[in-house]
């Protein structure tokens, strides 16, 4: 990194490590991977069975060949072939710091469903001047768009051109949320940020004219922080530390998403912590609640003045409902959602869900500085749990990742009386080790990461792909510096392409950042980019990388952001390691969650916080919510909000092809 290197951001609180464990850090992991990697260019490396893959550039990424040795499976089958044929078709867009959304030449967008939109015809209006009261957010379209999936109503064309759209609703702002701000905390405005949270299911079909329109649906439905939902697996809903003063209700911080082998929705509760407070001087967090970022203010919220349902000293068993997978039917509007505790209580990220072997796969990240990345293995055939009434959620081992410095990597078991994680020590019982899962992977000696955030399977041959965000940076010499305030992508094979393996090879897939900072970066003004979040991949294998540039770095020259613009999605070839800028969103907003319809003629594309208060360009206030962005209404008296954006070629070509 050059002398100029950029500071690190100061305000997002996932950026701030709650882990005091001394397990090895990633950093140090790389430092040493990477210069062994360089003394193995003399051709042994295949002999050393790693995951040679090289870091993704404009062009290709280093091969095998490349390294001296016929390389791994792996390698071989993400290089590209000699003549063959790319699968990116779409010139790139440049970066921009204007308040508006670009594509490509030859595509066109359509605002679909912002914030505020029934979510069926008949619902309530969307008031511009956010006089929508709770009630009548409660039947609208929620705030701060996030992970989603497209789930088609019916077979061949018909299942193109209708379906459930399903996305969560990652966090409110609440200077646009409320018409006076939140100055004033009454309970009315918590109810009606709660309402603003969750998940929100809608119909949508393409009319004649080729307009994709919310559609009057039995199927459509809320589900928010009020939502009555239950808890499947080993920690019941009646464990002593779930017990509260309320019924069991509500999902928050929903961030990203998955989807089952059986179709159902899976949903993800981050900094769920950020909303519990309290005003008692005396109240001190548990060294259990301080792992997991808890404290006397949160992020600010303020809920617990009005609702003591948020109020740590009052009731603290709340927040252990928190910070679960919540599985939803897309399908069926009167099933309860349920939290699957088999799968952990941490900050997810994501759930990318998989199968192999007839077992079900999930992989998750805790999306904090300096925590890690897990794996939940099914135990059976799920398709045999399905058949007996049992959720293959349920049942079988949930595991997270120690990478080594060789590039190999295995994944640790979190079983009560395995390891560490026995009674002498302090655990009681599966359930407790679930509960305290951060705890649990720091007893067992996994890796810290740079905030790990989306994990996506390689539909064609099963790699799987992380999004390490940024992070503080370490001690040590990698990851591959210290600090990284642009983040990187991971990728790792698992043994024999067995996703249900304990033993895993792992490699840098891609360096973000700018070169104008930072000599190892590999990117030009076609793809250049920072903090990579949101990753998906279509069924052709595009890998979408989406970014979250936080507004105290975005476009601001002395954070080392000034180069690359606004948020971005951005699309990668894994077999050849090109990389092209296929879409910019508008100020302020990140640019987070992706899904496509089964004939990849439809994108859907999440542009999240637009208009958030923002280093380079302002606040929004109650007097002015429009001074950072206007998106996408443009309306004088408006004010900016979150959308979902249908993608579509002019040509009804496959989108990115």
């Amino acid at each position: 990194m050059s002398a100029d290197r950029p500071v690190f951001p100061e305000i997002d609180p996932d950026e701030v490590s709650s882990n005091p464990s001394g397990n090895r850090l990633f950093t140090d992991v790389v430092a040493s991977r990477m210069s062994r990697r360089a003394a193995l260019r003399g051709g042994t490396a295949a002999a050393a069975g790693f995951l040679v893959l090289g870091t993704a550039t404009g062009t290709h990424g280093a091969t095998a060949a490349e390294a001296g040795g016929e390389g791994t499976d792996s390698a071989k089958s993400d290089k590209g072939g000699k003549g063959g044929r790319g699968l990116l078709g779409f010139a790139p867009v440049g970066t921009h710091d204007r308040d508006e959304l670009t594509v490509p030449e030859g595509y066109e967008t359509q605002v679909l469903i912002p914030w505020g939109t029934p979510i069926r015809p008949s619902g309530p209006a969307w008031k511009k001047d956010a006089s929508n009261t709770a009630a009548e957010q409660a039947e609208q379209v929620g705030m701060n768009h996030d992970g989603m999936h497209f789930f088609p109503l019916g077979y061949g064309r018909k299942g193109n051109e209708r379906g459930m759209l399903v996305l969560n609703h990652e966090y409110i702002d609440q200077q646009l949320l409320f018409p006076d701000g939140p100055d004033e905390m009454t309970r009315q405005k918590v109810d009606k940020a709660l309402a603003a949270h969750g998940v929100s299911a809608v119909e949508i079909a393409r009319n004649r004219a080729g307009v994709w329109e919310v559609s009057e649906s039995r199927r459509a439905r809320k589900v928010t922080g009020t939502t009555p939902v239950a808890f499947s697996g080993p920690v019941s809903v009646n464990h002593p530390e779930l017990r509260s003063d309320n019924e069991p209700m509500g999902t928050l911080n929903n961030c990203s998403n998955g989807v089952t082998p059986w179709g159902t929705y899976l949903t993800c509760e981050e900094n769920w912590n950020g909303y519990f407070g309290t005003e008692d001087k005396t109240w001190e967090p548990t060294e259990s609640q301080k792992r997991y970022g808890v404290s006397n203010s949160g992020f600010g919220y303020r809920w617990h003045l009005a609702d003591p349902r948020f109020d740590v000293a009052v009731n603290g068993k709340e927040l252990n409902r928190f910070g679960w997978i919540v599985e939803i039917d897309p399908m069926n509007p009167r099933a309860k959602p349920v939290k699957r505790t088999a799968l952990g209580r941490i900050k997810h990220e994501g759930c990318a869900a998989t199968e192999s072997r007839g077992r079900v796969v999930a992989y998750t990240g805790d999306d904090q500085d300096g925590d890690y990345i897990y794996k939940f293995v099914g135990k059976g055939s799920w398709r045999m749990r399905r058949a007996m009434g049992q959720s293959p959620l349920d049942h079988g081992t949930l595991h997270v990742a120690r990478f080594d410095d060789d590039g190999s990597g295995t994944w640790l078991p979190l079983v009560f009386g395995e390891g560490p994680l026995t009674a002498e020590n302090g655990w009681q019982d599966q359930a407790d080790v679930l509960i305290r899962t951060r705890e649990a992977a720091d007893a067992v000696g996994a890796t810290r990461m740079d905030r790990p955030e989306w994990i996506a399977v390689n539909p064609k041959n099963k790699d799987v792909y992380a999004t390490l965000t940024n992070g503080q940076g370490w001690e040590g010499k990698g990851n591959p510096r210290t600090p990284n305030p642009y983040g990187h992508i991971i990728r790792w094979r698992e043994k024999h392409g067995d996703n249900t393996a304990t033993t895993f090879n792992w490699d840098i897939f891609l360096l973000a950042g700018d070169p104008a900072y930072d000599d190892a970066v590999e990117l030009d003004e076609t793809n250049i980019l920072g903090s990579p979040d949101g990753l998906s991949f279509d069924a052709d294998g595009r890998l979408w990388i989406q970014t979250d540039i936080s507004n105290s770095s975005q476009n601001v020259p002395e954070k080392g952001y000034d180069n690359i613009g606004n948020n971005a999605m951005l699309t990668a070839d894994p077999r050849t390691g090109e990389i092209r800028r296929f879409l910019v969103g508008p100020r302020g907003a990140e640019i987070t969650g992706m899904a496509i319809t089964p004939d990849q003629r439809t994108m859907f594309v999440n542009v999240q916080h637009p208009g958030e208060a923002s280093a380079a360009w302002g606040k929004p206030t109650p007097a002015d919510p429009r001074a950072v962005s206007n998106w996408p209404d443009f309306d004088p008296e408006g004010r900016p909000r979150s959308a979902t954006v249908a993608i579509r070629r002019t040509d009804g070509g496959k989108i990115g092809a």
